[in-house]
């Protein structure tokens, strides 16, 4: 009942959040779920500006309703209503923020939303090497936007910066795996994307 209960708390918060000046080509930045993948990559993706982010996904409007492109563990590349985003039965945080790509033009962002469109059913990239089949979330998004060099690619670290130790999570995902952890290969993240100098805040999608 308390789960039920919350889901419903959650939803009507993001309902009643004024969503009406949405647009499509926006990034919606969500914030931990209770798993262990999560809370992993939060931990070790932590900057002085981030606020906890551990998935994003793209908006696209139509007809009023927001939907969001987005890769998923467990989903791979799929569209959904706002709310289904949310993920509200496993949500910790309340920390849902819209952000917005600076001076793009209407052209640029009807190319990232067909983009978006064709890559829906890849799986998910759960090795988060970027070679490897498929796309982890932030990974769809930086392909996305790739031809405008909205986000840079960085060194993955996939260790605690307070011990320079592997996350547990990290570890027993990889042994799950049967392959290394990929430290030091290129890749993207949550916190570190919403720290790009082209993209701006916007507004806060839940009422805390």
């Amino acid at each position: 009942m308390k789960s039920i209960s919350y889901f419903l708390i959650v939803i009507l918060s993001v309902s009643c959040a004024n969503t009406s000046d949405i647009k499509s080509g926006d990034i919606v930045f969500r914030g931990a779920l209770h798993s262990e993948l999560s809370e992993a990559i939060n931990e070790v993706t932590q900057t002085s500006k981030s606020t906890n982010y551990t998935h994003l996904g793209i908006c696209d409007v139509e007809d009023g309703t927001v939907f969001v492109y987005h890769s998923d563990l467990g989903k791979g590349v799929v569209k959904e209503p706002l709310d289904l985003f949310i993920g509200a039965e496993d949500y910790v945080s309340q920390i849902l923020d819209l952000y917005r790509i600076k001076n793009m033009a209407p052209k640029q962002i009807e190319d990232a939303i067909t983009k978006a469109k064709t890559l829906v059913g890849n799986p998910y990239n759960t090795t988060y090497i970027l070679e490897d089949e498929g796309y982890y979330c932030s990974e769809y998004i930086y392909e996305i936007f790739k031809k405008d060099s909205v986000f840079e690619l960085e060194p993955m670290t996939f260790k605690n910066a307070e011990t320079n130790s592997f996350h547990k999570g990290w570890i027993e995902h990889y042994e799950n795996l049967g392959i290394a952890i990929p430290e030091g290969k290129l890749g993207c993240n949550p916190n570190g994307m919403a720290n790009s100098k082209i993209i701006e805040f916007v507004k806060n999608l839940s009422i805390q």
